[in-house]
């Protein structure tokens, strides 16, 4: 379920694919009004009778909701409820490969249960004394403290990793290379240009979220060496406590000496445009500099519409530099490479400088 916007239609969708889901149907609300059920009361009641009609066991709701509020629907549809956070959390714990990225999304996770766990708890004690238990806590002290401490568990593991990672960026930076992230949406095709620059083999899948770790490789770009790193996909509306739980890995970027904007100019111009912000939004709050970024349009073999020089128009105005590339094909990367060279200069001439080589 999802409200009007074809935009927000069609990633809902691609998000419940994501997640292993079968969609067979879609529908929408005009206004967001909110009741017990989390949408509005007859709202709820048309998703029972689709629910009975057509047998699905799981409803999604492209919202936040409280966990009374998925109880409550749930109860009066007899299907599972997975609202718009939970299906992100099980997309990235169905991806994530690494030991670092299965930890950052059981953090994500643990901060996802705990302002649900007061009714998750209220739920469970019903018909005994109201929230207490035998020893006389509250039965949601309990449960917050579980939580707290398997947080705590889990930053210290992250701790470690984190240091070993300190460690890492210690020494490329004794190398002095000029530093070159690639950030974008999900399936914007940074995987493909990062196996494009850097000679490599990486996974590269339409799929969403298929990279959670950051790799990070040595590139020859003309004459001089760079190093080169892929990072997660953003996605709008994107929680919070996601960022804050994959900020080890996100803050690359903000360490970065060029950060390479990947945008999937295939698509129609409104949802360009919406990905494109919502990429500038996450950018924003990590500090990121815009004067860093440099746009890649991908995917010019596969245009249609005549959108690009409207995005040129608009953002090279606000102060960005553009680049139109191919990442699959090959079009336009000799002009990204004299784009990338002539960005990271200063850095290069100063390591020659200082007697590198």
């Amino acid at each position: 379920m999802s409200y009007p916007d074809s935009f927000a239609k069609e990633e809902i969708k691609e998000l419940a694919l994501a997640a292993g889901y079968q969609v067979q149907e879609v529908i929408t609300q005009k206004q967001i009004v909110k009741s017990e059920f989390g949408v509005g009361v007859g709202k709820a009641e048309e998703l029972k009778d689709i629910v009975e009609k057509n047998g699905s066991k799981t409803i999604i709701v492209d919202e936040k909701l409280t966990s009374s509020q998925a109880n409550n629907l749930s109860k009066l549809t007899h299907a599972e409820i997975v609202d718009r956070e939970r299906l992100i959390l099980n997309i990235f714990a169905n991806r994530a490969a690494t030991t670092e990225a299965k930890l950052q999304v059981q953090l994500a996770e643990l901060k996802y249960e705990m302002p649900r766990a007061r009714d998750d708890v209220r739920y469970s004690v019903k018909g005994e004394r109201m929230g207490f238990s035998g020893m006389g806590e509250t039965a949601v002290d309990i449960r917050f403290r579980a939580l707290r401490r398997q947080m705590v568990f889990i930053n210290q593991k992250l701790k470690g990793i984190r240091v070993q990672r300190r460690l890492q960026r210690s020494q490329r930076q004794r190398l002095h290379l000029p530093f070159i992230s690639l950030a974008g949406y999900t399936s914007s095709g940074k995987t493909t240009l990062f196996n494009k620059l850097a000679s490599e083999s990486k996974e590269e899948s339409p799929n969403l979220f298929t990279t959670l770790n950051t790799t990070t490789r040595a590139v020859r770009i003309f004459d001089s060496e760079v190093l080169l790193s892929d990072s997660v996909g953003f996605i709008s509306r994107l929680p919070t406590y996601l960022i804050e739980s994959f900020k080890s890995t996100l803050e690359e970027l903000d360490l970065a000496d060029l950060i390479l904007l990947v945008v999937d100019s295939s698509e129609r111009s409104e949802s360009i445009k919406i990905k494109l912000e919502s990429s500038l939004d996450i950018l924003r709050q990590l500090n990121v500099d815009p004067a860093r970024i440099l746009l890649v349009l991908n995917k010019i073999d596969l245009v249609t519409e005549d959108s690009i020089p409207i995005l040129e128009s608009e953002y090279t105005a606000r102060g960005f530099g553009i680049a139109k590339i191919s990442a699959l094909r090959g079009d336009g990367i000799h002009q990204l490479k004299v784009q990338i060279s002539e960005r990271t200069r200063t850095k290069v001439e100063a390591k020659l400088d200082l007697g590198y080589s």
